[in-house]
């Protein structure tokens, strides 16, 4: 039995087996979603930009298993999966992207742009660290009104190169606020190796410049995300101490759908599909016997008939009528605000 192995049987020991049966159940739900999103995408179903979790299930899911409901999500713009593993319906994530009226955002946000006061996930944003400032602003809130929830901020590894993310850390620690950040770190910020964009390529130690505590974890190895988000998030919690968690994955392709990712050779291609979370997990659980043949073929067909579901669910949905486009502009009314359409005349 070799050292991994070992390991692997040690850890998911102590787990309870339909936790992590939901783990794994939730992981492929994400990817069968995410494939189907590209397929969607490929039809002209799905308009604007599309960028997929693919290769990222193992941080999403644990990382979400650390929250309460309650918590509060910020992310970047790629954010299906977290959406999904936040407690959205994927029917409404997927109407979203096709832009129809039963999606998070009633299909004016599309893929970029999920929103959802009911599961707290307060949006996707499709500027590079936009969410950084509101996730600190979020945090601010809660600590003023005395509460115990937490903020949750996803950014990817590019997002610790902008002034928003040292000037957001800075904040937060000077003012103990209840904030974990979390970078994802797929080794690629679009085409550029975190090697050649980052003085420091150990992103988590850029929290040190903060007294910051940083961690970096495994990013496809759910328990292992789990577990330090865990950590991390009761500290912010009972404490007020914010914290930054690099977690380390390879994306499984390009940076949007229509990057063909030619940019990596071919050893770092396969590199990155050996590092599969969900290959790697389905193989654990079947080793230490947390799950059998059958089972995993039964979850991973339940996962596909769902993901299936959600593109039917969108397809019968109703798209926006264009006289509602501004109806969600602001939250109350403002005076003398514009509704004109680029074609309606000034006066």
């Amino acid at each position: 039995m070799t050292e991994t192995l070992d390991r692997v049987v040690t850890a998911l020991s102590a787990e309870d087996p339909g936790v992590v049966r939901g783990y794994y159940r939730e992981m492929v739900l994400i990817r069968r979603f995410e494939e189907r999103a590209a397929q969607g995408y490929t039809q002209a179903k799905i308009g604007g930009y599309c960028h997929l979790n693919l290769g990222e299930e193992a941080t999403v899911v644990g990382l979400m298993a650390a929250l309460r409901p309650s918590d509060y999500l910020f992310t970047n713009y790629r954010e299906h999966g977290y959406a999904i593993a936040k407690g959205i319906e994927p029917g409404r994530v997927m109407a979203e992207l096709y832009g129809r009226t039963t999606g998070t955002s009633k299909g004016w946000g599309g893929s970029m742009h999920m929103f959802d006061t009911g599961s707290r996930l307060l949006g996707g944003y499709g500027i590079v660290g936009g969410q950084l400032p509101l996730a600190v602003g979020a945090a601010l809130a809660i600590d003023y009104r005395g509460g115990d929830d937490v903020v949750v901020c996803q950014m990817g590894d590019g997002t610790t190169n902008i002034g928003a993310f040292h000037e957001s850390l800075n904040i937060a620690a000077l003012w103990n606020l209840p904030v974990v950040f979390v970078v994802i770190n797929n080794n690629l910020g679009m085409g550029t190796t975190v090697e050649q964009s980052s003085a420091e390529p150990e992103l988590f130690r850029r929290a040190s410049a903060y007294r910051m505590t940083g961690e970096r974890v495994d990013g496809t190895d759910v328990l292992a995300v789990r577990d330090a988000a865990t950590r991390l998030v009761a500290g912010a919690r009972e404490e007020g101490k914010p914290a930054l968690l690099e977690a380390v994955s390879e994306r499984l392709k390009g940076h949007s759908v229509v990057d063909p990712g030619k940019y990596r050779d071919a050893e770092a291609i396969e590199r990155a599909r050996g590092a599969d979370p969900i290959t790697r997990f389905r193989a654990e659980l079947l080793e230490t016997g947390l799950l059998d043949e059958a089972t995993a073929i039964e979850i991973e067909a339940a996962a596909q008939a769902d993901a299936d579901a959600a593109v039917e669910f969108a397809d019968a949905s109703p798209h926006p009528d264009p006289a509602t486009l501004f109806d969600y502009t602001y939250a109350t009314p403002v005076a003398g605000e514009s509704r004109r359409l680029p074609a309606d005349p000034l006066f």
